[in-house]
């Protein structure tokens, strides 16, 4: 079982994913101001790779971001690369 928690602590957070519990990968951010984030970085394990993990995290920061009404700066380059190919989360894209 796939699960996302989120860590935060006011300055930066992540959003880690665990496979079965076992830390499987996680996508870091620092916040700018009270309704931007940065991503800053996207990591996913190399044992659990080509599983869709990092486009998960992706895809939950979203959810986040829509949730919050927060607007989302990805400079890490998988999170960029998903939003250039993605229309659907540009709504949350700077």
């Amino acid at each position: 079982m796939v699960t996302i928690d989120r860590e935060d602590d006011g300055a930066k957070g992540r959003f880690v994913l665990y496979d079965n519990g076992q830390f499987a990968g996680e996508i870091t951010y620092k916040w700018e101001g009270k309704a931007k984030i940065v991503l800053d970085h996207t990591h996913v394990e190399e044992a659990f790779g080509g599983k869709g993990y990092g486009k998960q995290l992706v895809m939950r920061v979203v959810e986040f971001a829509r949730e919050q009404w927060i607007k989302i700066v990805p400079v890490c380059p998988f999170a960029k690369a998903a939003f250039d190919k993605d229309e659907s989360i540009r709504d949350v894209r700077v």
